[in-house]
């Protein structure tokens, strides 16, 4: 039996069960929608399991779950060795976010990264402390930033709403998903335009143990896809 993870809410378990459905399998909730209990129909070997978008990482890479579907941004930042542990079957077509680099509007001489690495080393000359960049993905900003040659500052965490740091003068900068940039510009942020961290995607995975068993080539066929190497 194979289990399939799912996120538990929005558009992103929508647009899965639709995506299945296209391909002749039938998802859905057993109960309500406060329930988490689901079902898979329309192929033998299968069950269902939502999970929230966040957990399907780590839930793949450890082999509770042996399909998943999540953006690879949370792929990526949650498991360093991502591609020990699980396989990108197929890219889906929705939930298209980017990870991207933003600073205040009011940062006119801030145009691209070079810029940015230089007001970070003037930043901390005149202040005493590093430039703040608050964000959710510490792994996939800090080694974009080390791959650029950015130094000169400090990643701290946002549980909340990001893109409101700034405002709140607990950061100077931040790195957030977006997915049409009117929420940063509402809070006059601008993204930099060579500072793509990371191009997100709803992306349908398997656990790498799992994915040459037999079952799980037979699920394959069935959606039309190619075996994973």
């Amino acid at each position: 039996m194979l289990k399939l993870g799912l996120p538990s809410k929005g558009r992103l378990m929508e647009q899965s069960f639709e995506w299945f459905c296209a391909r002749g399998i039938r998802l859905s909730r057993a109960g309500s929608d406060r329930e988490y209990a689901a079902r898979a129909e329309g192929i033998d070997g299968l069950s269902l399991v939502l999970l929230s978008a966040g957990e399907i990482p780590r839930e793949l890479a450890a082999g509770r779950i042996q399909l998943g579907v999540t953006g690879t941004d949370l792929v990526r930042e949650k498991l360093a060795g991502w591609r020990s542990d699980v396989v990108e079957l197929a890219p889906m077509g929705f939930g298209h976010a980017d990870l991207v680099l933003a600073v205040p509007s009011c940062w006119r001489d801030c145009e691209g990264l070079d810029d940015f690495a230089a007001i970070a080393r003037d930043f901390r000359a005149a202040h005493g402390f590093r430039l703040r960049i608050a964000t959710k993905y510490h792994r996939l900003v800090r080694a974009f930033l080390s791959e650029h040659e950015v130094a000169d500052y400090q990643l701290v965490d946002s549980q909340g709403a990001t893109e409101g740091t700034v405002a709140n003068l607990t950061a100077e900068a931040i790195a957030d998903i977006t997915s049409s940039g009117e929420t940063l510009r509402a809070n006059h942020l601008k993204i930099l335009p060579d500072a793509l961290i990371h191009a997100s995607q709803a992306t349908l995975l398997a656990n790498r143990s799992a994915a040459a068993t037999a079952p799980m080539q037979a699920l394959l066929a069935h959606l039309g896809l190619a075996q994973p190497r």
